[in-house]
């Protein structure tokens, strides 16, 4: 019987109601759309699960309208004389009304197990509870999921480790072969899980099975705390209730759902809505899982490079305040003095230079100031790249990659799906990350990545300022006659050649340290390379100035030559020059980082 609850300090009292029943039903989605409507109706909020197998519910609103819903159920042929566990709050547990249609009510997942049509004997909280006086012997087996277990059981209790009521089965395998025969007593918190649990127990071959009728609710209802230990997890907002069932101040862990406690609550890994002490994982161990999940759709991605399928590319040509005014096929000469005006004009005439709106542009086309115009390239595969990117450290600011070779930056020539930077947006899509460096296509080394924008500002106004130490490991061909050197010859800002760059005197500023560590027997030797400011093809141009290029440069050849490409080909020799030491301020602890071949090291 539902009791209507009254006034309590000139307040309503909300009345919490919890109920089953196995049952063969029919008519669901009829059934379900007349409670929904009922429930809304009179106020009432929480959960009703129907099944062909039967009706499982826990609502809370005013006593009338719990009264007026088991009115209309018990109408329900099977459920003249349904019953529920009544419980009152001061507060509404629920924040909307839901009836939903199940496979079962209490997912078990065991054909065969019909609670409906047979249970296990029922044992009565009262009797329950003189047998443990009595101190009968008896096998108590809490059939709930670990997190509800937390919180408190009967003392003595058999528990298996379990986190959903499908893993029971498992778990009733692994129980000791002598239990068979003993006399065990089930329990859950109000009787619905024991509805199946007994009955495959018996099919598994247990001899002497009870279930608590009620569950641990009724026993405290009934028989108060007396041999059970803690409070009982209940499935609402009161997350918890005690002996006398009233709210405990345990809450539940929004990342895990686990119950805590006031002393979990106490712990500095408790974050509210975050974590709490059962689900915190330290940044190391958090990073690492972070780090295996990207690497391993990285690795899918370069299986089969995304430019190994002939596809159009589209890549912006952006106008400076510089050229405003001028005319495309100017900017173009101008802006890119490897690619002849004939080529470009070809280009035009094949409607290869389009505006955002698909508008073909002509040579003559006169440009503005921040306009973007896309030059459109027919399909083609791409040249093949090298495999083995690695991500050797990612946190809420930077990713540092570990850059194979051959393979380029950014979209360029040949290249656009088969460069790193659409490799990486590819598996950090949505957010992409923004390079704050480059190297050559041909270098191989570790690569900074910032996540935003701003921090991207903030690790470039680093690079410029000289803030950062960048090493690299550079073999060139002959053995100086320095130990030390330092080269600060100006290079060109614009490319020679197959796209190099070379000294020139009018150039932009440049400073690169050079240190020999190691003279070879086969005329090479091995150099560092510190890097004071950061042009294109910096450290193998004034190498090459030098008299000593890099041994595998395509480019750079000896006695002063340029050869006749920009980039290796995968499985030509490799050049051997290695961006492998990286140091600088993290953007938001300000802690100085320093990477070297893939290891880390944060320092204060």
């Amino acid at each position: 019987m539902v009791v209507v609850v009254g006034r309590l300090g000139g307040e309503f009292m909300v009345t919490n109601l919890a109920a089953y029943r196995f049952v063969e039903l029919t008519g669901l989605k009829e059934l379900r759309e007349e409670l929904i409507s009922l429930c809304k109706g009179v106020g009432l909020k929480g959960t009703i699960l129907l099944s062909v197998e039967g009706v499982n519910l826990f609502v809370a609103g005013p006593g009338e309208a719990v009264s007026k819903l088991m009115e209309r159920l018990r109408q329900i042929s099977g459920l003249e004389d349904f019953e529920g566990k009544v419980s009152e709050s001061d507060d509404q547990p629920f924040r909307r009304m839901l009836v939903r249609i199940k496979k079962e009510i209490i997912s078990f997942g065991v054909e065969g197990v019909e609670p409906g049509k047979r249970t296990s004997p029922k044992l009565q909280a009262k009797e329950l509870k003189q047998w443990l006086d009595e101190g009968r012997k008896i096998t108590l087996l809490d059939t709930r999921n670990d997190y509800e277990v937390k919180l408190g059981t009967f003392e003595g209790a058999v528990v298996p480790d379990i986190k959903t009521f499908r893993e029971f089965p498992k778990a009733v395998s692994e129980l000791p072969e002598g239990m068979k025969d003993e006399t065990v007593v089930m329990f859950c918190t109000g009787g619905i899980r024991c509805e199946k649990a007994g009955p495959f127990m018996e099919m598994e071959g247990f001899k002497n099975v009870y279930q608590l009728d009620g569950g641990i609710l009724k026993y405290f209802e009934e028989c108060g705390g007396d041999h059970y230990d803690g409070e009982c997890f209940v499935f609402d907002q009161r997350v918890g209730v005690d002996p006398a069932l009233r709210e405990t101040p345990t809450t539940v862990c929004y990342a895990c759902q686990a119950p805590l406690d006031e002393e979990d609550q106490e712990d500095v890994r408790y974050v509210e809505g975050e974590t709490c002490p059962h689900c915190f994982v330290p940044e190391p161990e958090r990073m690492a899982e972070r780090i295996c999940e990207v690497q391993g759709k990285l690795d899918a991605i370069c299986e089969v490079f995304p430019g190994s399928e002939a596809q159009e590319n589209r890549r912006p040509v952006n106008v400076s305040a510089k050229y405003d005014r001028w005319q495309l096929g100017d900017m173009l000469v101008d802006q890119f003095p490897q690619v002849s005006r004939e080529e470009w004009t070809e280009r035009c005439v094949a409607g290869r230079f389009v505006s955002y709106g698909e508008k073909a542009r002509g040579m003559d086309h006169v440009v503005r100031a921040g306009e973007r115009i896309l030059q459109v390239f027919p399909p083609a595969v791409e040249p093949d790249v090298a495999r083995g990117i690695r991500i050797v450290w990612d946190d809420e600011a930077v990713v540092v990659v570990e850059k194979p070779a051959p393979l380029p930056m950014h979209a360029s020539g040949r290249y656009h799906r088969n460069t790193l930077q659409f490799l990486m947006n590819e598996v950090y899509e949505p957010k992409y990350l923004r390079s704050v460096h480059r190297l050559d296509a041909n270098t191989r080394g570790l690569v900074l990545f910032a996540r935003t924008r701003r921090f991207c500002r903030l690790m470039q106004r680093q690079f410029l300022e000289g803030k950062v130490e960048k090493i690299y490991r550079v073999r060139v061909q002959g053995h100086p006659e320095w130990d030390e050197k330092v080269c600060e010859a100006a290079i060109s800002a614009d490319p020679e050649g197959p796209g190099g760059r070379v000294v020139d005197e009018e150039g932009l500023a440049a400073r690169t340290d050079f240190s020999v560590k190691e003279r070879c027997g086969d005329g090479t030797a091995w150099l560092e390379a510190k890097l004071g400011s950061g042009r294109t093809n910096q450290i193998r141009v004034h190498l090459w100035e030098l008299g000593f290029p890099v041994v595998g440069d395509p480019c750079y050849l000896l006695g002063g030559k340029m050869g006749d490409k920009q980039t290796l080909e995968v499985g030509d020799a490799p050049m051997e020059l290695e961006a492998w030491k990286l140091g600088f301020s993290h953007p938001v602890t300000g802690e100085w980082m320093v990477f070297e071949n893939g290891t880390s090291n944060v320092e204060g």
